[in-house]
């Protein structure tokens, strides 16, 4: 039951995100040029309706992803959220008043279909909530590094393609470190409550990184279309997740044969997510007007 519980939590923090996507979108194509990358842009963002109701509800996101994770693993959750892109395109398609083409309830499906199997074989379990200091210096530097890198390759980029995948990148490894650390926050609530939860670093931590993700996110958005940003943002943040699940919780997946499955259904989600982009650019993005 709790793992059950984890994944319909992850499930609506995908639709949640997914709707807070749609509306930074929306306000992310309003910011002139010149204000990418700069304090200039949170300041026009603030002053977005729509950037600031994607705002409420990614915060209402974060408390079920923070749900998620007390009940589940961080290889259960941080997977089921590539479901965020599918939904992005039908809220997409509904705010534009389009319909969603054939081509994307077939990639939808097989999103839905490949994560099932893929999650199915692999069956996550084990980990511990102790993380040692030196691990979580490791897991710091190594994210905050790889960050970096992203930032600097996207700086010198013209608007584009490019640019908004780097960006992309670096906002998905940014919230798979958030995700890292409100597993552990939220652990230190449960076992020492509301008082060691607002003492504990990991809670400032994932509030930090959270916002340098999202910061990070709204430069991709203005940067490029979704083709380009969200299927860095979808599998990145997944892989970077899993990773960090087994690095620093010693979460364990199925081996042996189940490989088999396991990499089916990953190449069918993968094929899915390159797919689904494409399908906005046809049409259904909303209009910031």
């Amino acid at each position: 039951m709790p793992a059950l519980l984890s994944a319909l939590f992850a499930l609506l923090t995908a639709v949640a995100n997914a709707t807070g996507t749609v509306l930074q979108r929306i306000a992310a194509r309003t910011v002139p040029p010149g204000d990418a990358f700069s304090v200039r842009l949170v300041r026009h963002l603030v002053h977005s309706p729509a950037w600031l109701t994607g705002i409420a509800v990614i915060v209402g996101a974060a408390a079920c992803q923070a749900l998620a994770l007390n009940l589940g693993s961080l290889s259960l959750v941080q997977p089921i959220l590539v479901t965020e892109l599918p939904f992005t395109l039908l809220i997409a398609c509904a705010f534009s008043r389009r319909r969603l083409p054939a081509a994307g309830w077939a990639a939808s499906l097989m999103v839905a279909f490949g994560l099932g199997l893929a999650l199915v074989a692999a069956a996550p379990s084990g980990g511990h909530s102790h993380v040692s200091a030196g691990m979580w210096v490791l897991t710091l530097t190594s994210t905050a590094g790889a960050m970096t890198v992203c930032v600097v390759a996207a700086l010198p980029r013209p608007r584009g393609m490019a640019r908004a995948a780097f960006f992309s990148s670096a906002s998905a490894i940014g919230y798979a470190l958030t995700a890292t650390l409100m597993s552990s926050a939220t652990d230190v609530f449960e076992q020492r409550g509301a008082g060691g939860f607002f003492t504990s670093w990991q809670t400032y931590g994932f509030v930090a990184s959270g916002a340098m993700a999202l910061f990070l996110l709204a430069n991709a958005m203005e940067s490029g279309p979704l083709v380009a940003s969200q299927p860095a943002l979808t599998l990145g943040e997944a892989l970077v997740s899993l990773a960090l699940g087994m690095l620093v919780y010693g979460e364990r997946v199925r081996t042996g044969w189940w490989l088999v499955p396991e990499g089916v259904g990953a190449v069918l989600v993968t094929w899915g997510i390159l797919i689904l982009p494409g399908v906005d650019t046809e049409g259904s993005e909303p209009s910031a007007t």
